[in-house]
């Protein structure tokens, strides 16, 4: 038998839907997010993107193969040059200052869900990191074309957080998207039942620490 990263989400279904559906994904749809609420949110993900540098350099330290080395120094490249100065931006804009951000404390949730992955990743190898991280990978872009489906989403200038849907729907996040589940389709090719049990845990208990970042993103909480 081979399995594929949709026999992770077909294994953690209720977790995967109650991550993409989440109350705090839907009132960001329909415009009804609490301002404080997303601002919270954008706060703690500047944190994350940090940790989540973190975890990319790790991958190159685990890579086995060329390949891997260079897929996780674009990753790395991507998040330090590109994603960290755009989130700086986009913060600006909703009135958080790069000052803010630079002297800001990690809520428990994200310490919480960050520290396990890298944790994760050193205690296994490149697949382990890269099952620990795809809830964030496949999952926002999964998260944008959700909202695109649902009747109550709205889009333009009536809806405040608009260009973050945007940026998770763009041609360039997508295909990122695809190339990761390409990647863990290819090694989760390989592994046996009891290999699969093992990531299945690591999806799931990653899936459910994504639940609590938006709850610590609803509920503004520390």
């Amino acid at each position: 038998m081979t399995y594929q990263f949709e026999d992770l989400r077909k294994a953690c279904r209720t977790e995967w839907r109650d991550y993409i559906e989440h109350s705090f994904v839907k009132q960001l749809g329909d415009a009804s997010l609490a301002p404080e609420a997303f601002q919270h949110y954008l706060k703690q993900d500047y944190l994350f993107l940090i940790q989540f540098a973190r975890a990319f350099a790790l991958a190159a330290y685990k890579s086995p193969t060329l390949l891997d080395l260079r897929h996780a120094k674009e990753g790395l490249q991507a998040i330090v040059d590109v994603e960290l100065d755009l989130h700086i931006s986009y913060c600006k804009e909703w009135g958080i200052s790069e000052a803010e951000l630079a002297n800001l404390p990690e809520a428990r949730a994200t310490l919480a869900y960050t520290r396990y992955v890298l944790d994760t990743g050193n205690r296994g190898d490149l697949l382990d990191l890269h099952v620990a991280l795809s809830p964030c990978m496949v999952g926002y872009g999964e998260i944008a074309n959700w909202l695109n489906n649902r009747a109550e989403t709205i889009r333009g200038d009536k809806n405040p957080y608009d260009a973050w849907i945007a940026m998770y729907e763009s041609d360039e996040f997508q295909q990122a998207m695809h190339a990761e589940i390409q990647w863990l389709d290819e090694r989760l090719a390989d592994v046996s039942p009891a290999r699969f049990e093992q990531l299945t845990r690591i999806f799931s208990d990653a899936t459910r620490l994504e639940i609590d970042f938006w709850e610590m993103g609803l509920k503004q909480s520390d």
